[in-house]
């Protein structure tokens, strides 16, 4: 068994995720935690201090401040976070990433599933 089998073998289908994406503002960003805890999408958001991007958009270099948003789901809820994210994002095209969870406190990924269920 390789060790990418063996963290396939270790996560769950439905497993824990990390979701990363940003938005340009704290208030809309805490009205989308809101959102994605009353749905039992997300069973914690942080959402980090402004920062400044930059980055290509349209061919050419652009830069904007905005604010990191973290978001512990699970792949089980992972269409639905998007879905919620997409519908509520000002962005033409949101960033959108999902990181899984391969290794954590079992409480805490205990904790995320049952918060996301």
């Amino acid at each position: 068994m390789t060790n990418d089998d063996e963290t396939r073998a270790r996560t769950p289908q439905g497993g824990p995720l990390l979701v990363l994406t940003t938005w340009p503002d704290a208030e809309g960003a805490q009205e989308l935690a809101r959102t994605l805890l009353r749905r039992r999408l997300a069973a914690c958001i942080n959402i980090l201090p402004q920062m400044t991007s930059i980055y290509t958009w349209d061919g050419r270099e652009a830069c904007g401040e905005e604010h990191q948003v973290f978001i512990k789901t699970t792949a089980a809820r992972f269409d639905a976070v998007r879905d919620a994210v997409t519908a509520a994002h000002p962005y033409e095209v949101a960033e959108l990433i999902a990181v899984p969870i391969v290794h954590g406190l079992p409480a805490y990924l205990q904790w995320i599933d049952e918060s996301t269920s």
